[in-house]
């Protein structure tokens, strides 16, 4: 066999295992759209949980999914990225360095359950919080912190390459140039970084268990609550999220229609990240055409 015949059978294979992945993909979440869809009313999607009654909704749950989402975002990134241009623009090869990288292996290797824990040891006991929906986005910080940390720094060390001295040939200022050209040219890798971070925050159960407990008070937006502790943009109150009450109620029986919820849950989680994936795609390519001076 030449090298030719090698080379069409690996190609081949190649596209027969890409394609077997993106239909296990497609069914995947075909089945459970499937499934949920005919449960999304807009009493299930905005109504009250009933506890120990059938027909309740989601609401609150969904809420806290969506403020989780963005708190634990504002707490990641700006330490993601930070560390990333650090390690790529600023940190020396040595045992300092070889520290942190070790740090971070590690850190990216603990299972969310034990991070869990450090959060209620830290987060909810020493600080005297309590479960809050804070120390679940502090917990969540801690696990999607050295995923975005990787990204960020091997985007960043790749954008570099050919710009970096073109820049500082042009007189730019080193921050100049990591700010201006590295940051916008690596920023399609990055919001790679930041969307798996958000399908992270998404998915996260065992964490949140212990941070942001499984409780989740009526939500009132009234404008005479929102700057109260009763707001429910308050960080330091409970926020059960919807990956949690799906756990909660198919394990603890507390609802008749459990498996009702589930499905609807499951499909709006779905939902929920592709259009997240596709609102953070959108606003990375503007943010790029911007400063690349595309149009």
């Amino acid at each position: 066999m030449n090298e030719r015949s090698k080379d069409k059978i690996f190609t081949v294979t190649t596209y027969i295992i890409s394609a077997m992945i993106l239909m296990l993909l497609i069914t995947l979440i075909g089945y459970i759209i499937i499934r949920g869809v005919r449960h999304l009313t807009p009493s299930f999607i905005f109504g009250e949980p009933k506890i120990g009654e059938a027909g309740g909704g989601i609401g609150p749950q969904l809420f806290n999914s969506f403020y989780m989402l963005i708190v634990s975002l504002i707490i990641t990134i700006p330490f993601g990225v930070g560390a990333g241009i650090y390690l790529s623009e600023y940190a020396r090869e040595g045992k300092f360095l070889n520290i942190i990288r070790l740090c971070i292996e590690t850190m990216a290797s603990l299972p969310s359950i034990v991070v869990g824990l450090f959060g209620l040891l830290v987060f909810v006991k020493s600080t005297g919080w309590g479960f809050t929906l804070l120390s679940g986005a502090l917990a969540l910080g801690i696990i999607n912190l050295p995923s975005l940390t990787r990204v960020s720094e091997n985007a960043i060390r790749n954008a570099s390459k050919g710009i970096k001295e073109g820049s500082l040939a042009l007189g730019a200022t080193k921050w100049q140039t990591i700010w201006k050209v590295i940051l916008p040219t690596a920023m399609p890798q990055i919001l790679t970084g930041v969307i798996l971070a958000g399908g992270r925050v998404f998915g996260e159960a065992a964490a949140l268990l212990y941070t942001a407990g499984m409780s989740a008070p009526s939500l009132s937006f009234a404008a005479d609550k929102l700057f109260t502790k009763a707001s429910p943009f308050n960080l330091l109150r409970p926020a059960e999220t919807l990956s949690v009450y799906i756990w909660k109620v198919n394990s603890e029986g507390m609802v008749p229609d459990a498996t009702r919820i589930g499905d609807g849950s499951s499909a709006i989680l779905i939902i929920m990240v592709l259009l997240f994936n596709l609102f953070a795609r959108v606003i990375g390519n503007i943010i790029y055409r911007r400063y690349s001076g595309g149009k």
